[in-house]
């Protein structure tokens, strides 16, 4: 069925646009939330599930205090308040892979709460405003089996309670207004940020991929001028950043359509598809739809000031302090540094130049040749089976003559492979360059005289020829010497 949109710049010169981000950040503590149970991804399915999460009765839960702690430094690292006192509530709604019909999570009594952080896009900031940061747990997973895996034309569909019980941290923001035309900008941004966030923070490996961390993207529209928000929709679990700006846009263009031809917005829960468009969920719950209540089987959590105290100390370097910090260091340009961040390279040069090379080799390995080898096998930049250590010691072994550029990729494919350190890849492979100036002197005479013309038009003063030479030379000793130094010889020989 096809549906009307509006196009983008006319939505926004006639609407403002109003968001609201929800995302949900899985803990990377070693049990879950409640129970003993392993807190890593995947497996084989119902594998990891005791009484507690599955809620099977006469089941007692236990607060992981590993949870407690990463929720506070997540608060803390929001510049959120830190609740004296504050305790769980039962959620109440059925799902099918909720198995207790109610979700242990936190209502009006969150632990973090009135925080804030900055955020930049295109060089200008916005200030977003959280208005909670509160724990609760995952729930499992259901997967629909069928021609596209979703829920409508599945044949049936399977339950795995493997996550479920999984700790997590929803981070609320509160109304985010005045970014006009750069609102879905702005939500990627405030996104990656906060994935950031939670890697320097070490709670979390924020794959977005696996679900550990995912956005509940909210948008409305409300007419220029005016001061009541509009209806929301709410565009569930969108697990890329590419996809959260992208299901934003839409959002927009179609609730600008609806509005614009005098329709409503229907406040209601919307799936992202990747090719580019929503779907209706299902109408949007309110609290009281939930039913909440505390919880009576766990108590309070009550932190002493003394504790949050110590994990305030526990903070590390917050990553837009840290980025500042470095792109001043290392003198790049705005655009140079700006493609590190969005490569996702910046820890790794960092680590790269602690290692002992320069900024500027760092981000030439990292950002060509190795960005080019991610690419190609699909997967991050920290997943290549290189680190940085191995990269510094690659630019070393260029920078004393051992390899050259072109020798040190065919380097970086053995260590890839698992041959070793780039010194023993380069005697296994014997790829060091040849340095024996008797070797280099003879490989010259031989590519002078099987080419007498091009070496005459030397001669004549035509040095730029000297390049088939040179070409000849390398190709000869398989890419083993150093062009300048072939080019020096040539030169010497012809003059």
């Amino acid at each position: 069925m096809s549906v009307e949109l509006y196009d983008f710049d006319q939505a926004m010169a006639e609407f403002d646009p109003v968001l609201g981000l929800e995302v949900h950040v899985e803990l990377n503590t070693a049990s879950k939330m409640f129970c003993s149970c392993a807190n890593v991804f995947g497996g084989e399915p119902n594998s990891r599930t005791c009484p507690v999460c599955l809620g099977l009765p006469g089941s007692l839960p236990v607060v992981n205090a590993k949870a407690i702690e990463s929720a506070i430094r997540i608060g803390l690292a929001l510049n959120c308040e830190i609740a004296p006192w504050c305790r769980f509530a039962r959620k109440n709604y059925f799902y099918p892979d909720m198995t207790k019909d109610f979700q242990t999570s936190q209502y009006d009594e969150p632990i973090a709460f009135n925080g804030w952080v900055e955020i930049e896009v295109d060089g200008e900031p916005f200030r977003i405003e959280i208005e909670r940061a509160h724990m609760e747990e995952d729930a499992g997973k259901s997967v629909h089996v069928g021609v596209s895996g979703r829920i409508g034309d599945a044949d049936y569909s399977l339950l795995d309670y493997n996550r479920a019980g999984t700790p997590l941290v929803e981070i609320v923001t509160k109304p985010i207004t005045g970014t006009g035309a750069k609102a879905p900008a702005v939500a990627k941004a405030y996104v990656a940020f906060l994935r950031d966030l939670m890697l320097a923070l070490g709670v979390s490996d924020v794959r977005m991929e696996q679900g550990s961390l995912r956005c509940d993207a909210n948008v409305s529209l409300m007419a220029k001028g005016a001061t009541q928000f509009g209806l929301r929709t709410e565009t569930k679990n969108v697990n890329s950043l590419r996809s959260i700006e992208a299901a934003l846009h839409y959002e927009i263009r179609r609730q600008a359509a609806l509005l614009a031809g005098g329709g409503k917005v229907r406040q209601e829960t919307r799936h992202w598809h990747e090719e580019g468009h929503t779907t209706p969920g299902r109408s949007k719950e309110t609290a009281e739809d939930y039913r909440y209540f505390p919880e009576p089987d766990l108590v309070p959590v009550a932190p002493s000031q003394e504790w949050i105290a110590e994990l305030r100390n526990t903070l590390p370097e917050l990553p837009d302090r840290k980025r500042k910090r470095l792109n001043a260091e290392w003198g790049f340009a705005d655009q140079e540094f700006a493609d590190i961040v969005n490569a996702g390279a910046l820890d790794l040069i960092e680590a790269t130049v602690a290692a002992g090379a320069s900024p500027s080799a760092g981000r030439k390995w990292w950002l060509t040749e190795l960005a080019r080898r991610a690419n190609e096998a699909g997967c991050e930049l920290a997943e290549l089976a290189i680190s940085p250590a191995q990269v510094a010691q690659l630019q070393a072994l260029v920078e004393d003559g051992t390899i050259n550029d072109k020798l040190a990729r065919q380097v970086i494919d053995g260590v890839l492979s698992g041959e070793g350190s780039p010194a023993e890849v380069v005697a296994a492979r014997g790829l060091a360059v040849v340095s024996d100036d008797s070797a280099l002197a003879a490989a010259v005479d031989r590519a002078i005289a099987a080419k007498p013309d091009v070496a005459e038009r030397i001669r004549s003063g035509k040095v730029q020829a000297v390049g088939a030479l040179i070409g000849a030379v390398m190709q000869e000793l398989r890419g083993q010497a150093d062009a300048a130094k072939v080019r020096e010889l040539v030169l010497a020989r012809l003059s």
